[in-house]
């Protein structure tokens, strides 16, 4: 943890810290994909993925209210899902998910004085996530914060 704050600093950022934390979250917790999303009210931008084939990098795009959105991004409480009936509640991508050999997920909220700025998402195959993997990411997603409050600063508007 102390090697990823030390990043920060360092120039190349966020693609400097997203590949730390890439690294990091697969060598403490396991990931076969990892996906970071900001939010900036109803607009959501995909700004990292492990996967970009199939979830790339993307404009920022208007995002629907669901329950997911509501548990993570409104009530900014991070999100389990055990086994694909999980996914299915939780994703509307549940196909390209199981299509990809992936069936559990944690998704952690990126929370800065009371807002949500975003999600840090991670998936593996049906049910290899369990409580405890939560707890070992959930420490990761304030690293996220300086990167995501960046697009936000008003200077780069």
């Amino acid at each position: 943890m102390q090697q990823l704050l030390t990043l920060l600093s360092q120039p190349n950022q966020p693609d400097c810290l997203y590949n730390a934390l890439r690294d990091a979250l697969a060598e403490r917790v396991g990931h076969k994909l990892l996906t970071l999303l900001c939010v900036d009210g109803t607009t959501m931008t995909r700004v990292y993925s492990t996967r970009p084939d199939v979830y790339p990098v993307s404009a920022p795009k208007p995002m629907g209210p669901t329950a997911w959105g509501e548990q993570v991004l409104q009530k900014k409480e991070p999100f389990l899902g055990t086994n694909m009936d999980a996914i299915r509640w939780a994703f509307f991508d549940h196909e390209l998910i199981a299509s990809l050999g992936l069936g559990s997920a944690i998704t952690v909220p990126v929370v800065y004085n009371d807002k949500s700025l975003g999600s840090m998402n991670l998936l593996h195959e049906e049910h290899f996530y369990r409580p405890e993997h939560l707890e070992l990411a959930m420490p990761y997603a304030p690293l996220l914060i300086p990167a995501f409050l960046e697009p936000l600063r008003p200077d780069r508007l």
